[in-house]
């Protein structure tokens, strides 16, 4: 049977690295992906749970955080557990085998304010090109050799 999920979107919360009995670190996050847009209608958006061990759930606590971009690969899996109130839980999560960092996290406020405004622009912006620009006339010019019949041995 085949189970594997590649995802890309961005972290709703920031990671929660927790470590089990025996020491194993673990994360958990839950990741918002967009869905296509039809005509007129609001934005809607699929949130997806997903969890990394050890090594994997190291790194995503320390480089990931609320909003971060991030792609995951990995497997689907279903469990269940009994909450505090004795009701049953059921639980589909994505288990990350990886996680690739799509963005890089900002360093200070600055970056911080830039980091946010670039995840909220419209993914069909683009810059204007600038009108005046000077062209670059090395590129458009031939070179010239002088070589005479005699030297070319074939």
């Amino acid at each position: 049977m085949i189970n594997r999920v590649v995802l890309v979107g961005r972290m709703t919360r920031d990671p929660e690295l927790r470590r089990t009995q025996n020491g194993s670190a673990v994360t958990g996050f839950t990741l918002a992906m967009n869905r296509p847009k039809r005509n007129d209608e609001e934005q809607q958006a699929d949130y997806i749970s997903c969890v990394t061990w050890n090594k994997v759930a190291e790194n995503v606590e320390k480089y990931c955080s609320k909003g971060s971009l991030v792609g995951v690969e990995g497997r689907l899996r279903s469990r269940t557990y009994d909450n505090v109130q004795g009701q049953r839980v059921y639980v589909t999560e994505v288990v990350c085998d990886s996680v690739q960092f799509l963005e890089t996290k900002p360093r200070d406020k600055y970056e911080e304010q830039q980091y946010h405004q670039q995840a909220q622009a419209p993914a069909n912006s683009y810059q204007q090109p600038v009108q005046n620009q000077q062209q670059d006339n090395f590129m458009n010019e031939q070179p010239s050799y002088n070589i005479m019949e005699d030297d070319i041995q074939f």
